[in-house]
């Protein structure tokens, strides 16, 4: 028999490795925090001898979700200014918050606070957006995260940097002290093409092609950006970037909302990625991302669920229910967008969008194990005839008992490894309290 770390026997298993299956009765080994067979348990019980052993009798095993787009530390502005346009929301509420509260202290604990959410919800990697990108990353590594960690770019002075120049080399920075970290990957975050001169965008485009880094950028959010930059410059958003050469597989488009027909070619012939953010969208009435014809086009589009101070959570079950259920009615089709492909945008399209797909996003062997435990043992989810389309229609992160990054357990049934969950709901009201 083969030594091994870790042995986790399931009821149901489903790998999302494009072979559209869902396997019963099936183990996953774990060594050196990958992945090393899928087997059946039998199998599994005769080949392998486990330093641990767990049995999910009435669980699905799935790959760690995904979510591509975060403002991870804005969890601390939740439910700060609600029923509010984006711009209003923005201008009027979020933007002054920031000024007054947001430094190192309020990123970290935030950033803290969002990372438990998440491994609660069964998220194992997220793409970031915020100041302070560091600390950020400082906090998700010792949490033992995986993440996309933004190197934020605005024209305009905020409590990260004073200008483009120093927006920039403060994020190398970054980039250089996690280049080949195991769990931190970086890059270039500009805000939105509304925010970010021609310039620095530039320098973007020639430094992401340099250091192979993608680009993650708010885009065609809302059909008032889109009619302000016709306006102001004469082309869409989306052109301007095509001219400027940032439409490429390093593109990270999040929000999309405002696409029409030539805009979904050109973005399925750069190999663009799209990212899918429905409930924000939804709740500030930005519009809806045509994630049907994205798809037809052979765009890969996958799912986030921005912040919660827009959302109001970090829940990667409800975001895939949201995305489900939107394109249905949205095009009048109860085919469009199958419970299958909800769950490909949280997991393989997510890792593809990242530049990740060969470490994680699915379960296979030599890949991470990035792993999720699901129970379906509960009233809400009986009787289970179609394991995948539970996970989508009938789910929710409640169900969430247990998480793997990397083969190290984060989450053992519902409690958090390393995050003491008392001190970090006592610094998180310290922090509101001063805000309100």
């Amino acid at each position: 028999m083969n030594t091994i770390d870790t042995l986790l026997h399931a009821r149901w298993l489903i790998p999302v490795d494009g072979e559209q299956r869902c396997l019963e009765n099936h183990s996953i080994a774990i060594d050196g925090g990958r992945i090393a067979d899928i087997l059946p348990r039998e199998q599994a019980e005769s080949r392998y001898q486990a330093r641990a052993s767990h049995d999910f009798a009435q669980h699905a095993l799935i790959p760690g979700l995904i979510n591509s787009h975060t403002h991870a530390a804005m969890s601390l502005f939740r439910g700060l200014a609600d029923d509010l346009a984006l711009m209003d929301w923005l201008e009027n509420h979020i933007w002054p918050a920031e000024a007054r509260h947001v430094n190192e202290a309020f990123v970290q604990t935030g950033t803290e606070l969002a990372i438990a959410e998440m491994l609660r919800s069964g998220t194992t990697c997220f793409n970031d957006m915020y100041f302070f990108p560091d600390i950020s990353a400082h906090v998700a590594a010792e949490a033992g995260m995986r993440a996309s960690i933004g190197l934020i770019l605005i024209d305009f002075p905020t409590v990260w940097a004073n200008n483009s120049e120093e927006y920039i080399n403060k994020g190398l920075a970054v980039f250089d002290h996690y280049k080949g970290h195991e769990l931190i990957r970086t890059a270039f975050a500009p805000h939105a093409p509304y925010t970010v001169s021609d310039a620095p965008l530039k320098q973007v485009r020639t430094l992401a092609d340099e250091l192979e880094l993608g680009v993650h950028i708010h885009l065609h959010e809302t059909a008032f950006e889109v009619s302000e930059a016709e306006k102001n410059t004469g082309r869409r958003p989306l052109a301007r970037l095509a001219e400027l050469g940032l439409l490429s597989p390093s593109l990270q488009a999040v929000h999309m909302t405002q696409l029409n027909d030539d805009e979904i070619t050109l973005l399925a012939e750069s190999g663009s990625h799209v990212i899918h953010c429905p409930k924000s969208n939804m709740k500030l009435a930005s519009g809806i991302c045509p994630v049907n014809a994205l798809m037809k086009a052979g765009v890969n589009v996958a799912l986030g669920t921005d912040s919660s101070a827009s959302n109001n959570s970090l829940d990667m079950f409800s975001e895939m229910n949201s995305a489900a259920l939107l394109a249905k009615v949205s095009n009048g089709d109860a085919t469009a967008l199958s419970a299958e492909q909800a769950l490909q945008m949280a997991t393989i399209n997510g890792a593809r969008a990242l530049g990740m797909e060969d470490i994680t996003g699915s379960l296979e062997v030599g890949k991470f194990a990035d792993i999720v435990a699901v129970n379906f043992d509960t009233i809400e989810t009986q009787p289970v005839y179609d394991p995948l389309s539970h996970l989508v229609y009938s789910c929710s992160r409640e169900q969430v008992t247990d998480v793997w990054i990397a083969g190290k357990p984060r989450l053992s049934k519902r409690v958090l490894n390393g995050i003491d969950e008392n001190r970090l709901i006592q610094e998180c009201q310290k922090i509101t309290d001063d805000i309100s």
